[in-house]
This record gives structure tokens, C-alpha cells and sequence, in this order.
């Protein structure tokens, strides 16, 4: 198997997504010392979830970026809203002062943005046509030797 490659006890697969998430009216609250430790909840939390690694982080003042490697077993809205919620949750706890600033204690914006990464569509279609081609040789070939049998 190439290390291009994941495996779960059925599944070969190659799931990465580049994720964005940002504050509520994109305030830009996560900086400094707020920052680092959303940094670190983020990697504590993720660690969490059996089979995501992250890749990639960026803790901006007003908004993160993760690029994660993500099993199929989970879909994308579970786990944005496992760590936006208890991401908020720890936040809230550990600074009051941004408990305050967000009425009903809501931290993140409603949705968030996600892009797959993997192998482009060039690339899936050239392996597509070269899997039929392939296809094509082995059948000639097997044809030829049953009608070899017949002789």
C-alpha cells in the first residue's frame, strides 16, 4: 500500500479537506495568547477522533484554517460541529470576557467552508480511461486463450 493511502478494515482511501471556520461577525479575537491556546485545543480535540491527523494549521486573528487527513467514517458537518461546539465551550470557560462579548454564548459563524484535496480530475480521468484500456487487453486475452481450448 503506498503511503499515499489510508486503510480502515474495508476502505482504502484518500480523504483531505482544507477547512476555514471563523469567529461570529469575524471578530478577531484569536490572537495572542487566545490564539495559541485555540491552537492547542485544536489539536487536543482532533486527537480525539480516531484517524485525523492534521496537516496544516493556521489560527488567524479572525478565522482557522486546518488542512486534515479525515477517515470516511465521519462526515465533515459531525466533526465541524464537534469542534466548533466543545472549541467554544473551552474557550467560554477560560476567558469570561468573550462569553460576554457574544450574546447567547454563540462563538462561530453558522457555517464554514470546505474544499477537498486529492488527486485532480485530469489525473482520475487518465486512470479511468487507462483501468478500461487495461480492461480491454486482459479480456482479448483470456478470449484467445478459451478459444485455444476449443482446438
Amino acid at each position: 500500500m503506498s503511503k499515499r493511502f489510508r486503510k480502515l478494515s474495508h476502505t482504502l482511501y484518500e480523504c483531505k479537506y482544507h477547512l476555514i471556520f471563523c469567529p461570529k461577525y469575524r471578530h478577531r479575537i484569536l490572537k495572542d495568547e487566545i490564539g495559541e491556546y485555540t491552537r492547542r485545543e485544536i489539536v487536543n480535540l482532533l486527537r480525539q477522533k480516531d484517524g485525523i491527523e492534521i496537516i496544516e494549521m493556521n489560527v488567524q486573528a479572525e478565522h482557522v484554517h486546518l488542512v486534515m487527513w479525515m477517515p470516511p467514517k465521519y462526515a465533515v458537518s459531525e466533526v465541524m460541529g464537534y469542534l466548533k461546539g466543545k472549541l467554544a465551550i473551552r474557550l467560554f470557560q477560560r476567558y469570561e470576557r468573550i462569553g460576554k462579548r457574544f450574546w447567547g454564548r454563540h462563538l462561530w459563524s453558522r457555517g464554514y467552508c470546505v474544499s477537498t484535496i486529492g488527486i485532480n480530475e485530469e489525473q482520475i480521468r487518465q486512470y479511468v480511461r487507462w483501468q478500461e484500456n487495461k480492461e480491454k487487453e486482459i479480456e482479448k486475452l483470456q478470449g484467445n486463450l478459451f478459444d485455444e481450448d476449443k482446438g
